[in-house]
């Protein structure tokens, strides 16, 4: 691996069978209770998934900040959002199928219209929820929420990054969503990694004194899939730079538009639809500030389908070879 002088990953990210393996939707669970020990403004509303989401340690830790809401997704975001005209910061929790899936309309009026401090979590996203299928797998959260006005977007890539993120949104003043995945994946930072509102963290760098010959800028636990291309692609000669845009909105512009300047090719990773979301913002930014080829990993307008999370990031063209060819194809169009 090339010298990485920040340390912002553990030493063996690249052995899969060394790494720990945790959903980050475990970082949520216990960067809520985390925030919550150090805001007593932290109240917690869910839509009878308490367990599933980990909203549940918050919710045995605090009882009396906490409110089941029932399978009522639309009550959920609008009773977020009066407790948040009270002062409170409240978490809300669903699958991400239903929240934001269901309630969109409450959380673009009652929440970011009014500019409620509301978090919004959505929890099992991507295809990778596996065997519950194209029903249950959200592929357009990013699309739906990034449009509005005064909502922010993230997506961690490992559950300590989910941990971090979740305790940022908590002190940020405006209503902020985070998508979590349902599946354990590898546990690749470390406490040191850093993280800020807007901001990058370069996880692969091309080697000293040189200019990458592409750069990927991936989201979500497939930044982990982008790491594992960016090493082989080192291995045939081509050198890399990998970007983990957590950030999604606000994006890290600066650190985007620099390594297209620099790679003049960029492939963008998500487990979404490629229309709307991570690439689509890149793409849309590159567009006004520096355009370069660009090649979109992520699912090809298509809804999901049952099976095995590993089979279904392979079936729909998101894993480790399907990241390397479509580095390749960027690099032959420079």
């Amino acid at each position: 691996m090339p010298a990485n002088p920040s340390a912002r990953l553990v030493e063996n990210v690249l052995d899969l069978k060394a790494l720990e393996q945790k959903p980050t939707r475990e970082g949520f669970g216990a960067g809520l209770v985390k925030a919550a020990d150090d805001s007593p403004e932290i109240v917690g509303l869910c839509a009878d998934l308490t367990e599933s989401t980990r909203m549940e340690p918050f919710a045995r830790k605090y009882p009396d900040r906490f409110v089941e809401m029932g399978v009522a997704e639309q009550n959920l975001a609008a009773v977020a959002s009066g407790m948040a005209a009270m002062g409170k910061i409240p978490f809300i929790t669903s699958y991400a199928m239903f929240s934001p899936g269901r309630n969109w309309e409450q959380i673009r009026t009652t929440i970011c219209y009014n500019e409620q401090n509301v978090k919004v979590i959505g929890s099992h996203a991507g295809v990778s929820v596996g065997p519950d299928g194209a029903t249950h797998q959200a592929i357009e959260d990013i699309a739906i929420m990034r449009p509005i006005p005064n909502m922010f977007v993230f997506a961690p890539c490992d559950m300590g990054e989910g941990e971090k993120v979740t305790i940022a949104v908590a002190n940020a003043k405006n209503p902020c969503y985070v998508r979590f995945a349902r599946e354990k994946t590898p546990v690749f930072t470390t406490a040191g990694t850093p993280f800020a509102i807007g901001k990058a963290q370069v996880f692969w760098v091309e080697p000293p004194n040189t200019k990458p010959d592409v750069a990927i800028v991936a989201c979500g636990p497939l930044v982990h899939n982008a790491v594992l291309a960016a090493a082989e692609l080192e291995h045939a000669g081509i050198k890399v730079r990998v970007l983990n845009a957590v950030s999604i909105k606000p994006m890290d512009e600066q650190a985007v538009v620099a390594a297209a300047r620099d790679a003049g090719a960029i492939v963008t990773v998500e487990e979404h639809q490629i229309t709307g979301g991570m690439g689509s913002a890149v793409a849309e930014l590159l567009a006004q500030r520096h355009p370069v080829p660009m090649e979109f990993i992520g699912v090809q307008n298509r809804f999901g389908e049952s099976g095995s999370p590993s089979e279904l990031i392979e079936h729909f063209g998101m894993g480790v070879n399907h990241i390397r060819q479509a580095a390749e194809r960027a690099i032959k169009r420079k």
